[in-house]
């Protein structure tokens, strides 16, 4: 056993310099040895990491440091792996060609993605059919990646017969709803490319007096597909008083129809007021009306972008013209995230639970037939098994048997959790 160890004290040479700051070692306490090992000193607290806004955490005071435990910072973590990663969206406009779709996406990512585009005569597009086009471009703003799609509809509602024009359109959104759904059920998933879409700009003529048949089937079609935000081209051929009896018209014709939009999320009741008054300012000017335009022109001395009239500029920016700006604030400001988690939690999972109705319905078809099968002995054919297989063949039939014994067994009971939660 060893023997009794007086605690070891500082030397006086090492508090001397401690005093006259020649040494920047902290005084700590001194714990006595154990078992004959040096004096053990506590490791000092840990170094409290910065943001990504170069601020210190929460606990920024001295006295806080040695209880600091870190997972405040978590916010940071995760806002540091996401802007790492990047961001995706996918946007889709339609509406009949003229109303200023490729303007007004170009003006709200001030971003030229129709670089090229040959405009095609009257003659063809009366006799095209609706085509699904998407251009892709990485746009970065202050560190922050953004991978934007735009999927586009030229030839909707140009043609002399529009029936079920919008039927391509619905099958390209339940394409990628079908992709994302392999994607996620297959082995490798880490990478997972989001193509879904995750809004649809639908822009409505500002001739006539509301709704038109064709504008009523398109969002009958997709409102169960896709979050739509209504958008009224070209607003500068309106007078203010007729934008104001069209946008009431509007309104009113999507209740009736039961025409299902976008619904902006309530607030949460520690949000800011200023953040109240805009969300509701907002929720008042759908359907957005919009004016695209891509020329700089000059105002008094200042350069903006607008359209310049004989009698007077219409600027774009400018909220007394038109919803631009705001329009650009929902869409990318305030509520693309929500947009996101509407087409995750929503539309895609509307999806899914049907695609997983239908595949546990197929499988017991499948399992009546065999059993059927079984008992009849000559209703169907049975296929021939070799007469004497090898233990290879006969471990891979095994497998095979209870990895769909397996695939059965979840399938009911994420079909049993379906019907609890209805």
């Amino acid at each position: 056993m060893q023997p009794n160890v007086e605690p070891e004290l500082l030397s006086a040479k090492h508090n001397k310099d401690i005093d006259e700051g020649k040494n920047s070692v902290q005084t700590l306490p001194v714990f006595p040895p154990v078992w004959g090992y040096p004096p053990l000193v506590p490791p000092p607290s840990p170094s409290r990491p910065k943001s990504p806004w170069g601020k210190l955490d929460p606990y920024d005071s001295s006295e806080e440091d040695r209880e600091y435990v870190g997972f405040a910072t978590l916010p940071n973590q995760v806002h540091r792996k996401y802007v790492k990663k990047g961001f995706e969206f996918t946007l889709m406009v339609a509406g009949e060609s003229g109303l200023g779709k490729s303007t007004l996406i170009n003006s709200l990512f001030l971003t030229d993605l129709y670089r090229g585009r040959q405009l095609l005569s009257p003659e063809e597009l009366v006799t095209q059919t609706v085509e699904i086009v998407k251009q892709t471009v990485d746009i970065q703003e202050k560190g922050v990646r953004l991978r934007l799609t735009v999927v586009d509809t030229p030839g909707f509602g140009d043609a002399i017969n529009n029936e079920e024009c919008w039927k391509p359109v619905a099958d390209y959104i339940d394409q990628q709803f079908e992709q994302y759904f392999r994607d996620e059920s297959g082995l490798n998933r880490k990478n997972l490319q989001d193509t879904r879409v995750h809004c649809c700009l639908y822009f409505l003529s500002p001739l006539g007096h509301g709704l038109r048949p064709l504008d009523i089937e398109f969002l009958r079609a997709l409102q169960d597909r896709v979050n739509i935000v209504p958008i009224l081209g070209k607003a500068d051929t309106l007078t203010p008083k007729e934008l104001i009896q069209k946008k009431q018209r509007i309104r009113e014709e999507l209740d009736y129809f039961g025409i299902r939009i976008y619904q902006f999320p309530d607030c949460d009741s520690d949000q800011d007021e200023d953040f109240k008054i805009q969300d509701m300012e907002l929720k008042k000017s759908i359907p957005f009306a919009v004016i695209g335009s891509n020329t700089i022109v000059e105002v008094n001395g200042k350069r903006v972008r607008g359209r310049l009239y004989p009698w007077g500029v219409v600027e774009v920016e400018n909220e007394k013209h038109c919803d631009f700006v705001k329009l650009r604030t929902m869409l990318i400001r305030t509520h693309m995230q929500d947009l996101k988690d509407v087409t995750r939690e929503t539309h895609y999972e509307n999806y899914r639970a049907q695609c997983i109705q239908s595949l546990t319905q197929r499988v017991v078809r499948e399992r009546n037939r065999n059993k059927l099968t079984r008992e009849s002995g000559t209703d169907f054919p049975i296929p021939s098994v070799p007469p004497s297989p090898d233990h290879e063949t006969l471990r891979l039939i095994r497998e095979k048997d209870e990895e769909l014994r397996r695939m059965q067994e979840v399938l009911q009971k994420m079909q049993k959790q379906m019907k609890d939660s209805h």
